[in-house]
């Protein structure tokens, strides 16, 4: 048995579960299962949102320790259920580790990607439809789902140079609200208010802060405690630039 490569796979495998937004405790859980399936009965994975540490003894009695950081992710649910499914099959019947290692260097390899026109038209469709859930018009859900598409553009943009999700909604919502103003006093949409809180839900961090409580709930303090300070970040992201545009409008004797 090659034990480093054995450490490199678990360890890749609980960087994509976590990479593609898995919860602490199912990576842990994985890394941990998958380590047991090839004969190791002492592992020690330990998790936490920006960092892997895979440890575990060797029945020879050495021990081995790689540490992977973890920058800064999104969610993918279907890359999720993919790394889900190949831990559950290599625990089940587990292969050799090249074999392992060839069907996890495949998921990555077909890693579903988005053009920006797609991820824009998105945007669009799920601020319009969040506008009329709260009551709007359809022409205000039209003026929502434009600042959805200004909101995707602001944090495409902010990607490719590098910014921090916290100046990545902050500047999102400046720019949405300051657009839903502008529709509002040109007459296209009637209630500035539905429009901007339609386009914000494309940056409220529900899924973050969803996955910080099962965190805390299944004892993983840090990782949830950690999460919840992310989430309150972005929401006092999404304050500031909202109210950014509200204050800048009104200067200049908008709404």
């Amino acid at each position: 048995m090659d034990y480093d490569a054995l450490l490199n796979l678990s360890a890749d495998l609980g960087y994509g579960l976590l990479e593609s937004g898995a919860e602490i405790y199912r990576v842990e859980e994985s890394i941990f299962r998958l380590l047991h399936a090839y004969g190791i009965t002492e592992a020690d994975p330990f998790v936490i949102p920006n960092c892997i540490i895979v440890s575990f003894t060797s029945p020879d009695g050495r021990s081995h320790t790689l540490v992977r950081r973890m920058p800064s992710h999104g969610t993918d649910v279907d890359l999720l259920e993919r790394y889900n499914d190949l831990c559950r099959h290599l625990c089940q019947d587990p292969p050799s580790l090249c074999e392992a290692r060839e069907r996890l260097d495949a998921i990555q390899e077909t890693k579903r990607t988005y053009s920006l026109p797609f991820n824009l038209a998105a945007h669009f469709v799920a601020t319009a439809a969040f506008c009329l859930l709260f009551g709007g018009t359809p022409a205000d859900a039209f003026c929502s789902g434009l600042c959805g598409l200004c909101i995707g553009l602001a944090l495409w943009a902010m990607t490719k140079l590098g910014t921090s999700l916290f100046f990545k909604s902050m500047a999102g919502a400046a720019l949405s609200g300051l657009l839903a103003l502008t529709l509002v006093t040109v007459g296209l949409g009637a209630h500035y208010q539905l429009i901007i809180i339609g386009a914000l839900m494309a940056l409220v961090p529900g899924i973050i802060f969803t996955n910080a409580i099962r965190d805390v709930m299944a004892g993983d303090m840090v990782a949830g405690i950690t999460k919840i300070a992310d989430a309150l970040l972005v929401g006092v992201a999404i304050a500031l630039g909202t109210a950014f545009s509200l204050g800048l409008f009104r200067l200049f004797g908008g709404v």
